[in-house]
């Protein structure tokens, strides 16, 4: 028997016509990828099936929450903060920085993995739900896929990427992270994602319904692609985007998605990885540079890798006067106390050299010269 038709998939979810209509586009591109990819094993292919599925499946699980709680169309999403940048870069960091702070909401790795019932401030730090996750988390990232614990934090109560929710709407790059599936990437680059950023919000009201905060602050990489479709959606969002040198960067991520996708491939050619890797987060940065070259009016808050890492709280309080959120002593504690609490080799060392990728210096600083000329007082 063949794999289920991106019609059928949609079937099983029970989407309505709208929300179908919006997802088969990039179901269908992600699907006609997948067939055509032979480097998956068949343990691969079930993963890519059932993570799919159960993209479909929360998404109709807010349509459904949505549907019987119209007023959640009603949750004003104001000012969100979104933090861009290259992978490796501390973005992570940041928004988890942030995170800690009462007064700031961000999605949490639970509650977008079990999104309904809509999560509840007076039980928020209580639902079974996260304790659920974390047995999840304790269960499967054992073995060869633990190292990706050493180097992406992963944990109910850890602040959630934006992407986990754009690949509901099959209008994100996870499916590309996780399976390869060159022919899905090169859809979505030249995809109109506005479909996939008014998911997006939907998932920000569910979220905010019941449990709200003063203002959101969001991350993920793959908003570089889109940024006109994100500001379609959120035309007050103010921007951040910290910068490493991309010969690190271009080491670290590929030795995380390397590890990724190895529950999925019998074998990994280390070297197409790098070639892979190396173009597509440069595609990421060249659409954002142009876009920031057409849009001057457009502030955005640039930072250094390095600051982040030797002042925290400094570099978070830039991000509040920027984003013009009061930064308070409560803050500035929370924000310690993460830093003090999270030291970077808490799950062990991840190791990794640009070698290992069939990469030299000299390739990665031809490639991201663009990149490289535009931020080099932050690198």
């Amino acid at each position: 028997m063949g794999d289920p038709t991106p019609k059928e998939l949609v079937g099983e979810a029970g989407l309505d016509a709208e929300m179908a209509a919006g997802v088969l586009p990039g179901l269908t591109a992600a699907m006609d990828a997948l067939a055509q990819e032979g480097g998956l094993s068949q343990t691969g292919r079930e993963r890519a099936l059932a993570q799919f599925r159960d993209n479909l499946s929360r998404l109709s699980a807010i349509a459904a929450d949505r549907k019987a709680h119209p007023e959640i169309a009603d949750v004003a999403i104001e000012r969100p903060v979104f933090i861009l940048g290259l992978p490796r870069c501390g973005t992570s960091i940041l928004h988890a920085l942030i995170g800690a702070d009462p007064q700031i909401r961000t999605p949490l790795q639970w509650e977008v993995a079990a999104p309904s019932p809509p999560p509840e401030a007076a039980t928020f730090d209580t639902d079974p739900r996260a304790d659920g996750f974390d047995a999840y988390v304790r269960e499967n990232f054992t073995g060869a896929w633990a190292d990706v614990l050493k180097a992406h934090p992963i944990g109910a109560r850890i602040p959630q990427e934006c992407g986990m929710m754009l690949e509901t709407a099959f209008q994100g790059i996870n499916p590309t992270m996780l399976f390869r599936l060159p022919a899905y990437y090169d859809w979505y680059r030249k995809a109109d994602t506005r479909f996939g950023y008014r998911v997006h919000k939907m998932w920000l009201q569910h979220l905010a319904w019941k449990n709200p905060r003063k203002r959101w602050v969001l991350k993920v990489q793959e908003h570089a692609h889109h940024l006109p479709e994100l500001l379609d959606t959120y035309p007050d969002a103010l921007l951040v985007q910290p910068h490493r040198d991309p010969v690190t960067v271009m080491a670290s991520i590929s030795r995380l998605i390397e590890v990724i996708r190895c529950v999925a491939f019998d074998r990994i050619d280390r070297n197409e990885l790098g070639q892979e890797l190396l173009h597509l987060w440069h595609d990421g940065q060249a659409a954002a540079l142009s876009w920031r070259q057409s849009n001057p009016q457009v502030q955005v808050l640039d930072l250094a890798f390095r600051d982040l890492i030797s002042d925290p709280v400094a570099t978070v309080r830039k991000v509040y006067e920027h984003a013009d959120i009061a930064f308070s002593e409560e803050t500035e504690e929370a924000v310690e106390r993460w830093w003090r609490e999270h030291p970077a080799d808490k799950h062990g060392q991840h190791r990794y050299e640009l070698a290992d990728y069939g990469l030299t210096r000299e390739q990665v600083e031809s490639v991201y010269s663009d990149y490289i000329s535009a931020y080099e007082a932050y690198l």
